[in-house]
């Protein structure tokens, strides 16, 4: 059987986690596809961010599921959109941080960065 290839998304501030999150993925019997893993630190900030959000849509399209760790930035909340765009199921996930622990929640228990609920007033009016 095939295994699912999963988008792992989550915060430029929670980076230092991007390990932790590929090996929670693996230990769920799929294949994890970390954008952090993929080009570092978004190539230490030489590339544009759109041009490294384009490359995030891209691989989001040919991923079975989104999973999003942690508070919500603006770049997540743009991922989450495509995804439900396109009907690509997403789940979340909090972060405990003293022991680390993924704990899976519902989308209303999401939290998110100031940035991201600014988006989200204006796509609300």
């Amino acid at each position: 059987m095939a295994k699912k290839l999963v988008f792992t998304a989550m915060s430029k501030r929670r980076y230092y986690l991007k390990g932790h999150v590929a090996k929670l993925v693996f230990d769920q019997g799929s294949i994890p596809l970390n954008p952090f893993l993929c080009y570092d630190y978004f190539l230490l900030d030489t590339v544009d961010r759109d041009k490294v959000r384009e490359a995030n849509f891209e691989l989001i399209s040919r991923c079975d599921e989104l999973w999003v760790f942690g508070e919500v930035s603006d770049g997540v909340l743009k991922e989450i959109l495509f995804a439900k765009n396109r009907g690509i199921p997403i789940r979340y996930f909090k972060i405990v941080d003293e022991p680390l622990k993924f704990i899976e929640i519902s989308e209303e228990e999401v939290e998110y960065e100031e940035e991201a609920l600014e988006i989200l007033r204006r796509l609300r009016k």
